[in-house]
């Protein structure tokens, strides 16, 4: 996703908002494409704790850090071709609007294309995926966060289209059979989505 021209000057983040923009562009690239011998480099060299979030994100992490020390590039690339692409049908659709419920995915999708619009936010023209696809999520909230949005705006599209669809997404990789880089994945962005919604509704009881 990309923002619009008329874009202000970005204030410095925080050190907590500048971390959960990189576990949201984090998460996207991993679920997006399988990581190459470089980034499983970075992730292993990486600081032993993420950021505030209690033990349960802290064990996450740790498990993704372990697994990437592991971790065999091309056994990697093919676990998330055979779990995402596949040929024919994939095991486990990186679609966030198949996992929503009450609403079918049509017009859950139609709904988040409006919210995007609202936001001031455009599709890339060279974008392959569709809006709803996990990678552009997470890239979305990225770009809220990075263009200092309310937290009550941020708050609205995690509940509406994150965590709706993000969780459930993640519970289906981690019990996935084939599963085994990508569980560890989906169990750390599972809880750190969990650290999300408690600091979201920490902020609304507060208001």
């Amino acid at each position: 996703m990309s923002a619009g021209d008329d874009l202000q000057e970005r204030k410095p983040l925080s050190e907590e908002d500048a971390g959960r923009a990189y576990f949201y562009a984090l998460i996207g690239r991993l679920f997006y494409g399988a990581p190459d011998s470089i980034l499983l480099t970075q992730l292993r060299r990486a600081e032993a704790e993420p950021m505030e979030g209690g033990a349960p994100l802290d064990r996450a992490w740790q498990s993704l850090r372990d697994a990437c020390r592991s971790a065999n590039p091309e056994a990697v690339d093919g676990e998330h071709g055979s779990m995402f692409v596949g040929v024919g049908r994939s095991e486990v659709t990186p679609y966030t609007s198949h996992y929503v419920r009450g609403n079918s995915p049509d017009r859950h999708l139609v709904r988040l294309r409006e919210r995007l619009e609202q936001l001031g936010l455009v599709r890339r023209s060279a974008a392959f995926e569709v809006e709803d696809h996990v990678s552009g999520i997470c890239d979305v909230m990225r770009v809220l966060i990075e263009d200092a949005h309310p937290l009550s705006e941020q708050s609205l599209f995690f509940k509406e289209f994150v965590d709706s669809g993000m969780t459930p997404f993640c519970e289906a990789v981690a019990t996935a059979t084939s599963a085994k880089f990508y569980r560890c994945v989906a169990e750390f962005a599972r809880a750190f989505l969990q650290v999300e919604r408690q600091a979201f509704e920490m902020h609304e009881a507060e208001a």
